[in-house]
């Protein structure tokens, strides 16, 4: 995908973050993130810093920095180009975080469908190590010494969440652990662990490169900073974007060329689809929140064969742990193939909603947890749409 306007990431000056962290306390370090603002880039949105601090609190033999690169969310691809451009900024964002948490180890965990970028990133890893930006006293810093390895994932859509990967990385099935206790505190291996996605490690950097006023001075008070956005569907202009945090969903649309949209889906096949009217709304913490993927849709498309097409997916991809999960997804979906077929009464597709919410807050993860948003809202907004068909 084509990279659509200028990325602030191109203009962060290789690792002078990483230099300027060094040359800090690591709670220094931490702070400069907690004031930020910075919250996590892969769509849950807890505060970086705060997360950093209570791994840095921890006692532990020792400590791991885990970058989840598993970028499994459907019509998110913005990973995938930061990873290609500039894969030195998420390394050094690892790093420097390693240095303000006192982890030595580093975990880089590839999504399974990205082999083919293995070859580059273990180059890049390679030409740090000499460089002396990975291995022991890293740029002279006496007693620092951290390290980064990549570890293969094996396609599995669930992993995208943090504690099933962890259970990946150690050699279990990729199902989602009972929480608490958090990866702060009992990680991999039952150490304390920082799980970050590739954007935050990559704007962890630029903050230490260029302050966390620059930071806090884009975007809203409760949303700050730029955010990176993978544009599909049907736009002119389809591909990765920037853009403030606030800016509002009729702004992101006319710049990918989509202003005949009918509907957008913010925040992949997990994500809430947002109707025409409501185009006003901002790309937000506070508002739409989005780890990156925003799918646009034409006023001929069909908003059922969309809700079909999620709940295939998450039917494939739900890891069966959990009944609300396996179970409700399964009969979502049938409940819109009976839709499409004009055959679901008003009564069966309100039991339908019951059974999306009920998903929403017994399952025990993020993925039964949000499978069921784009049915809910598609139902919501456009019910006229999908009821009475012949």
């Amino acid at each position: 995908m084509t990279i659509r306007n200028e990325i602030t990431l191109a203009s962060v000056v290789k690792n002078e973050g990483l230099a300027v962290a060094l040359e800090l306390k690591p709670a220094e370090v931490i702070k400069t993130v907690r004031d930020s603002g910075m919250k996590g880039r892969g769509g849950a949105g807890f505060p970086t810093g705060l997360k950093w601090e209570f791994a840095a609190r921890e006692k532990g033999e020792k400590k791991f920095v885990i970058c989840n690169a598993d970028e499994g969310e459907p019509g998110t691809f913005k990973d995938r180009v930061l990873m290609s451009e500039w894969p030195d900024l998420i390394f050094e964002g690892m790093t420097l975080a390693g240095y303000a948490i006192g982890a030595s180890e580093g975990v880089f965990y590839l999504r399974g469908e990205y082999t083919y970028l293995q070859a580059g990133l273990e180059k890049c890893l390679a030409a740090r190590r000499k460089a002396n930006l990975l291995g022991d006293n890293i740029l002279g810093k006496e007693g620092f010494s951290f390290d980064i390895h990549i570890h293969m994932g094996c396609g599995a859509y669930v992993c995208g969440e943090e504690t099933a990967l962890i259970e990946s990385l150690e050699g279990c099935r990729g199902e989602a652990r009972n929480r608490p206790p958090f990866p702060v505190n009992t990680g991999l291996n039952g150490m304390p662990t920082i799980v970050n996605n590739v954007e935050t490690f990559a704007w962890a950097t630029a903050i230490m490169a260029k302050g966390a006023d620059w930071f806090k001075a884009i975007g809203t008070d409760k949303s700050t900073g730029p955010k990176i956005l993978s544009i599909s569907g049907d736009v002119e202009r389809p591909g990765v974007y920037e853009f403030p945090m606030g800016t509002t969903i009729d702004d992101v649309i006319e710049a990918a060329g989509g202003q005949d949209a009918k509907a957008v889906v913010i925040g992949g096949a997990s994500g809430h689809c947002i109707p025409r009217t409501e185009f006003s709304r901002a790309i937000s913490y506070e508002d739409v929140a989005t780890g990156g993927s925003v799918i646009v849709f034409g006023p001929h498309r069909d908003m059922l064969d969309v809700a079909e097409n999620f709940l295939e997916f998450f039917v494939d991809e739900s890891c069966g742990q959990c009944t609300p999960c396996r179970i409700g997804n399964v009969k979502l979906l049938e409940g819109v193939r009976l839709l499409q077929l004009g055959e679901c009464s008003t009564s069966y597709l309100q039991d339908l909603c019951s059974l999306g919410e009920t998903m929403q807050c017994a399952s025990k993860c993020g993925l039964g947890q949000s499978s069921p948003n784009a049915f809910l809202s598609i139902v919501k907004h456009f019910r006229n749409e999908i009821l009475g068909r012949a």
